[in-house]
């Protein structure tokens, strides 16, 4: 063997050499569509789902994946036409129509952000509901992140960085060669920084042309869905102002979806050619972005400065009108209800009450502030004053009415009330079983009523719905262990049983599907449960 000594730059050439036959395969099987083109096979609509259904098995379990029934209520109050749109536009195949799921969620977090995750899920910030001054505003970001998925930007994304990839190793081998002959360290140097720098602004160009797609696509759903065309300008316009706060980390939008003038332009062009706008009622946005801008941040120090807001909005914004010093009040009265303050919150919402009256009621408004005097009297403990607020109510089957309900009748002392919600939530959570929130009140609905055996079956229910399929198992095999009792209710005891059953075979065929050679003996499903959600997945 000889003894030569090679120079830096020919080292790191052997070695890439040596790596770039690792690649080649690699090479032979990536095939980057182009915008328009299907989706290489490379990633198929199952594979997406799967990698989908993974990442939200353990956001679910994440203490920032937020169930608030009216907040979620209003985001799906505007996804849902968003989906239909898509559909009758075609964007939505029928290839993806059953297979992907179609589903918003929310995230309990301060900074301005929205994102989408593969197989069909779109996450949703408390800040960019709090930021957007209208519906149409939340709307537009809404469709954008949908045509992400409609036009599979994430497969896509995925089967164009396989390629960069194997583009930037490929310009390094390059690159080096020519050192090697000049026999130049520098020019190794530059042909690596050379190539990275290649491969990221091939990347950079690639996710360009999506933000480009997903702003025509988006602006064709939202329209068709009702929503007013210039509520892409308007965000655009307000993303634009902020730009400057975007260093401060509040604004992670504004980095996944770089603002250009552009995409500014082309947002003026679409509006002034589609030349429609529909008047739409601010109020309700309002109240929900003040929800949001409460429950975002449970920080005392946090809720005390929105609790100052029982003021008026004066102190913060200048002219602010009929509307905003409603949804001021509104906040007010809700952070004071978190930092159990009753007096106070009881103030801000006959102010907001008052000031409803005096802008002209509408329905959704009214609703929005009986639900939150039906809030005020459950945490203080007052059901009776909470079943008043409901009856005007009494007529709306809605998930959060019933919840609410349910809530109400863990406070109240009436046997009747409490069997009332569970049978009702029973109802609704066969008909929706993922609801893992419907199921954790049922569960402790049927434990007042003394129904052991029912109240840890549907405790399993929430962990499975919740993606835990660990935690579930282990509820289902203590709840069997208690139906061994002479006095357990065997037909209860039965259903645990089949449940537990296809908890594990389920588990089964997940671990097959994450150890295709054979899972380790005892080897349990990962849980991540305790790390922060990071939404940093989507784009």
């Amino acid at each position: 063997m000889s003894s030569r000594t090679f120079k830096p730059s020919q080292r790191l050439l052997c070695a890439l050499l040596a790596t770039s036959l690792l690649v080649q395969p690699a090479l032979a099987q990536v095939n980057l569509p182009s915008l328009g083109d299907a989706v290489s096979e490379d990633v198929g609509i199952g594979a997406e789902r799967r990698l989908g259904d993974q990442v939200m098995r353990q956001i679910r379990l994440d203490p920032d994946y937020l169930d608030d029934p009216l907040l979620l209520e209003y985001v799906l109050g505007i996804w849902d036409p968003l989906v239909a749109a898509a559909k009758q536009l075609g964007q939505i195949g029928d290839d993806t129509v059953e297979r992907f799921a179609w589903e918003t969620f929310l995230v309990r977090d301060r900074s301005v952000n929205a994102f989408a995750l593969p197989g069909g899920f779109v996450g949703v910030h408390l800040g960019l509901i709090a930021m957007t001054g209208a519906r149409d505003e939340l709307a537009s970001v809404m469709a954008h992140e949908l045509s992400h998925i409609t036009q599979r930007h994430i497969a896509r994304r995925i089967v164009g960085d396989s390629r960069t990839s194997v583009l930037a190793m490929a310009g390094m081998v390059l690159g080096l060669i020519a050192a090697s002959r000049a026999n130049s360290v520098d020019m190794a140097n530059a042909a690596i920084v050379g190539s990275q720098a290649a491969a990221q602004q091939a990347s950079l160009n690639f996710s360009r042309d999506m933000e480009r797609e997903a702003d025509r696509v988006g602006f064709n759903v939202l329209t068709q869905a009702g929503f007013a065309g210039s509520g892409m300008l308007g965000m655009f316009e307000r993303m634009e102002q902020a730009y400057h706060l975007m260093d401060s980390g509040s604004y992670p939008y504004l980095r996944s979806h770089p603002l250009t003038t552009e995409r500014i332009g082309d947002a003026r062009a679409r509006l002034g050619a589609a030349n429609w706008q529909r008047p739409a009622s601010r109020t309700e946005h309002l109240l929900m972005g003040a929800r949001a801008r409460v429950l975002m941040d449970a920080r005392a120090e946090s809720l005390a400065k929105l609790q100052e807001l029982d003021a008026g909005a004066r102190s913060v914004q200048a002219g602010a009108d009929g509307m905003e010093q409603l949804a001021a009040r509104y906040t007010s009265a809700l952070a004071s209800i978190k930092l159990r303050q009753w007096s106070r919150a009881e103030n801000a919402l006959r102010q907001a009450e008052m000031m409803l009256k005096l802008i002209g009621p509408d329905e959704r408004s009214s609703r929005m502030l009986l639900l939150l005097r039906a809030e005020l009297a459950q945490a203080s403990g007052q059901a009776a004053g909470g079943w008043a607020a409901l009856a005007p109510l009494q007529a709306d089957r809605s998930r959060v009415l019933l919840m609410q309900r349910g809530q109400l009748a863990m406070v109240d002392g009436s046997t009747e009330s409490a069997r009332q919600a569970a049978e009702a939530l029973q109802t609704h959570v066969s008909l929706q079983p993922q609801d893992a929130g419907a199921w954790s009140l049922l569960a402790q609905l049927w434990e007042r009523l003394g129904h052991p055996l029912r109240a840890v079956r549907a405790l399993g229910e929430a962990r499975a719905a919740a993606g835990d399929l660990n935690g579930a198992i282990d509820r289902m095999r203590s709840g069997l262990s208690q139906s061994r009792g002479r006095e357990a209710d065997q037909v209860e005891a039965a259903v645990i049983d089949a449940r537990l059953r296809s908890l594990l075979y389920e588990r089964r065929q997940l671990l097959a599907e994450m150890y295709p050679r054979g899972a380790p003996v005892g080897t349990e499903l990962p849980n991540l449960q305790g790390r922060p959600l990071s939404p940093r997945l989507g784009s």
